[in-house]
This record gives structure tokens, C-alpha cells and sequence, in this order.
């Protein structure tokens, strides 16, 4: 396979032959690096024009920078937020969603992302109707308030997402890339939504476990390029794919810090990026702070790294301090009058 990627830069003046990357108002490339899996370096015919296309989630949200997603776990051991909005009274649960979800719209939040199971490292399974009960119901509640903000179902499993995309949802969000159970796939192409799929190396309980590659940028491309010719061949619209590297699922530190390196190589594959790194161990390993729920600085540094690398979309526990650092950078990136 040749791959094609695109050096993101996001420094004023922009030369004369840049491109905006990805259809993005604030980083441009102006340079692709040719290369196979051997390391040569030789240049297919390619047109650099296919790394600036725009590539949209929804309809009405912008495309030209990056969205922030805002994460509600409606779990009890989530490796970060476990337990801060689930309760074993539902109601009280869905009181707590409701409001932070009101005060994630408030900061500026462009797609919330549910959750009724925990995929860090070593979480057991969610029996199927428990999950559907802690998600579906909340996303009711949600629409009940008015609150039209996209929604995205973080979910593994069809039944639970079918049940969310009924109660209002608008978007599946898949750790599992179809693998876990890939008539996942056949809703998603049913129901016409957008689907994220994630690169993971092993499962939940097994991924930190000594997990290894020859060269984890190709591998993880891919392995992502795969799933997404098994989602198109499932009859999914490839312009309602979108990928995610998955920081922290079957990755070391190194493996994480190449990743974020290199993102920019995934927009060869022509779908949205998806960066979701907050909070996560490698920032509190790096930072020293071992409270996941303090790594809020560091979460933003890394983000605004991934903003610059075209990503198109942020899931962050920090909606509102990752908003506020956005819309300085976009400031300080903008091109002329494009803030």
C-alpha cells in the first residue's frame, strides 16, 4: 500500500501553493510524503487536492474546524468519571445527565457522547439491557429538554445502539470497529448515521497487555482501512465513516505519542478523524499528576496538538476549558478573517 501524508502545518504566512487540510480553516499543507510498507519512497500518481476535500460528520455542523464532543459516562467505573453521573436510583441518574449535558451545550459543546459501558483496561462486560437501560433513557430525557445537540451512542453492540438511535441519537460511536458484533454494521447502514470506527488491539481486558508493532502509524491505517471496506461492503455510506486511532486501546506511551505525531496521516483515508486522548494514562505518566479526573491541562495540551494535526473531532471529559483554548487557537491559526 502507498500511503500519502500530508505534513499539517498551521503557521502565518501560508505559502503560495498551500491547501487547507481536510477542508480545515486552520492548518494547510503544502508537502506529502510518499511512502509503502517498506519505506520507499516513491510517488504514485496522486492528486494532493483528494487531502483537502472537506470532510462533514453532520449536516449543520461545521466542517472547517474541529468539533468537541463531550463525554457522559453513565457508568460506575469509567477510568476517570466512573460513578460522578450514575446512580442506582434512574431517576437521580437521569436528573445528573440532563444537567450536565445542559452545561455542556452551554459551553459550547457540539456533539455529546453517551456511554452505559466502560472499555478502560480490564473492564468486564455490560449485559446487553442494563446498558440499554443506562442510555436510552437519558437521551429520552435529553430530547425531552429541548436539547437538539447531535448525540452519539458509544456503544459496541446493535441492540443498544438501535435503542438510543429510537430515543434520539444521531451517530454511533464504535471502540470495536464492527468487530465486537458487526450487525452493528447493518444498523448503521439501515438507520443512514454516521459511525465511528476505532482502532483497538485486543480487547478491553487484554489490550495493555505488552501490545506490539512493527510500525504503529501503518498498522493501525491499516487495520483502519480494513474496517472501513468491511462497513462500505455492510452497504455503509463512506461518507458516513469516521475514524478513530483509539489512543490507549492496545498502546504504549511511545505508541500514543507516534500516534499523535503522525495523525495527519489519516486523513489519506479520506473520513473524519476522531481524537479522543483525555484524561488518559500516558498524560498523567507524562505530567506526573496520577488523578485522572486533574489531567485537565495536560487533556487540552494534547487536544490542541490533534487540532493541528486536522483532526476533525475532540472527545473530552472538558467541554468548557477545551472550547476556551480552541477558540484562542483558531484566533492565533486564522487565515485573514476566518476565525
Amino acid at each position: 500500500m502507498m500511503y500519502h501524508h500530508p505534513r499539517a502545518r498551521t503557521d502565518l504566512p501560508r505559502s503560495k501553493t498551500a491547501l487547507a487540510l481536510a477542508g480545515s480553516a486552520h492548518v494547510w499543507f503544502d508537502t506529502v510524503d510518499h511512502f509503502d510498507a517498506e519505506g520507499s519512497a516513491e510517488a504514485a500518481a496522486f492528486d494532493p487536492a483528494k487531502l483537502a476535500q472537506p470532510r462533514a460528520v453532520l449536516p449543520g455542523l461545521p466542517s472547517d474546524r474541529p468539533l468537541v464532543m463531550g463525554i457522559l459516562n453513565v457508568t460506575p467505573d469509567s477510568f476517570s468519571d466512573g460513578g460522578v453521573l450514575y446512580a442506582e436510583d434512574s431517576a437521580r441518574t437521569i436528573s445528573q445527565v440532563v444537567e450536565r449535558a445542559r452545561a455542556m451545550v452551554a459551553a459550547g459543546v457540539d456533539i455529546l457522547d453517551i456511554g452505559g459501558e466502560s472499555t478502560r483496561p480490564g473492564a468486564a462486560d455490560v449485559p446487553v439491557t442494563e446498558e440499554i437501560n443506562r442510555t436510552a433513557p437519558v437521551i429520552t430525557a435529553i430530547r425531552a429538554e429541548g436539547i437538539t445537540t447531535p448525540i452519539s451512542i458509544d456503544t459496541r453492540k446493535s441492540a443498544v445502539a438501535e435503542a438510543a438511535l429510537k430515543a434520539g441519537a444521531d451517530i454511533i460511536n464504535d471502540v470495536s470497529a464492527l468487530s465486537h458484533d458487526p450487525s452493528l454494521g447493518v444498523l448503521a447502514a439501515a438507520a443512514g448515521v454516521p459511525i465511528c470506527l476505532m482502532h483497538a488491539q485486543g480487547t478491553p481486558q487484554t489490550m495493555q497487555k505488552d501490545p506490539q508493532y512493527s510500525n504503529v502509524l501503518t498498522e493501525v491505517y491499516d487495520h483502519l482501512a480494513r474496517r472501513m471496506e468491511l462497513a462500505v461492503g455492510m452497504g455503509i455510506d463512506p461518507a458516513r465513516v469516521i475514524v478513530d486511532p483509539g489512543i490507549g486501546f492496545g498502546k504504549t506511551m511511545a505508541h500514543n505519542l507516534d500516534l499523535l505525531r503522525g495523525l495527519s496521516l489519516y486523513h489519506g483515508l479520506g473520513a473524519p478523524i476522531l481524537l479522543g486522548a483525555s484524561r488518559k494514562r500516558f498524560i498523567g505518566t507524562i505530567s506526573g499528576v496520577e488523578e485522572a479526573g486533574a489531567r485537565m491541562p495536560g487533556s487540552v495540551a494534547v487536544a490542541l496538538m490533534a487540532a493541528g494535526q486536522g483532526a476533525q473531532i475532540l472527545r473530552v471529559h472538558d467541554v468548557a476549558e477545551t472550547v476556551q483554548a480552541l477558540a484562542l487557537w483558531r484566533a492565533l491559526t486564522a487565515d485573514g478573517a476566518a476565525i
